[in-house]
């Protein structure tokens, strides 16, 4: 059975850019066809100080794989990046790549290792301003509203 899963993707530490496009063709490669992606936007790093900007997107691909194997794969894919560290209850670090799991289908989901739609997905402006690019008729499980009412709502 084919899945669509939607995935934020932030870098702020080396060629970002760079990092960025590493991401999605591994994403393409092990996951699904990656059958849209957002602009690029430049960002200030939430949740810590730092004086990289953060270069975020998001994408959308389609894949036969579970939410738990994507979630083993895009760690797997930080890791081989760069990423040195995940960030854990709140403490945010630099980082060469960030990949969340935003949305599966209309699935939701509540485990100790993932929660979808990712739970800060209606509070982050660099999350909602790709998606919305992307999925502004999205309606968020649980939320009753479009991508584009949640960000009409914090912008």
């Amino acid at each position: 059975m084919m899945h669509t899963v939607y995935f934020s993707l932030g870098s702020n530490i080396g060629d970002r850019q760079e990092n960025l496009q590493c991401a999605i063709d591994e994403i393409e490669k092990r996951i699904g066809r990656v059958v849209c992606q957002s602009d690029m936007i430049v960002t200030e790093p939430q949740g810590f100080s730092s004086s990289h900007k953060f270069l975020n997107m998001a994408i959308c691909a389609e894949t036969t794989l579970s939410a738990m194997e994507i979630l083993d794969i895009t760690q797997d894919i930080e890791r081989k990046l760069g990423r040195k560290q995940k960030s854990v209850d709140g403490i945010y670090h630099d980082r060469t790549i960030d990949i969340d799991i935003l949305l599966y289908d209309d699935s939701s989901i509540s485990s100790t290792r993932l929660t979808i739609p990712h739970p800060r997905l209606t509070q982050r402006l660099f999350v909602l301003q790709p998606l919305a690019q992307i999925a502004p008729d999205l309606i968020v499980p649980g939320k009753k509203q479009t991508i584009a009412a949640l960000l009409a709502r914090i912008s």
